[in-house]
């Protein structure tokens, strides 16, 4: 949930260990991408990236990780402005990498799995709220 006046956000944290794996350009989505609560395919002419549990992806796989996964929670607004922003800035402040996927719905912010308490805390002392994902 969003509050346009203050500009704070409700995030859900995920609990799987996510990765992010690199694929040659055009490659097809291989049997051990297995979904999660994120699962993201990204295609571009000089790679594929692959969002998915991490638990199946073979060693020999370009990847990082592990991360964990928030969630801005509800639907937001594609004309709003600033979200990205006012979840980031806090993390860089904090030295928190990050890696980000925005869908339809929502925004989404990786941040590797030994920083995600420095994350909520970063995230909690800015306004925003964090707590555990509700299973759907």
């Amino acid at each position: 949930m969003t509050d346009s006046t203050t500009g704070t956000h409700a995030l859900q944290q995920f609990p799987e260990k996510l990765v992010v794996a690199r694929l040659a350009p055009g490659a097809e989505v291989p049997d051990w991408a297995e979904s999660s609560s994120l699962f993201s395919v990204t295609a571009t002419a000089t790679e594929t990236s692959i969002v998915c549990a991490g638990r199946s992806v073979p060693k020999k796989v370009p990847q990082a990780g592990p991360f964990t996964a928030f969630a801005v929670e509800g639907t937001l607004d594609l004309t709003a402005t600033g979200i990205l922003s006012a979840l980031l800035a806090p993390l860089a402040d904090a030295e928190v990498p990050v890696f980000c996927v925005s869908t339809y719905d929502t925004d989404w912010v990786l941040v590797p799995v030994a920083k995600a308490d420095a994350a909520a805390d970063a995230w909690r002392r800015q306004g925003h709220t964090v707590a555990p994902a509700v299973p759907v």
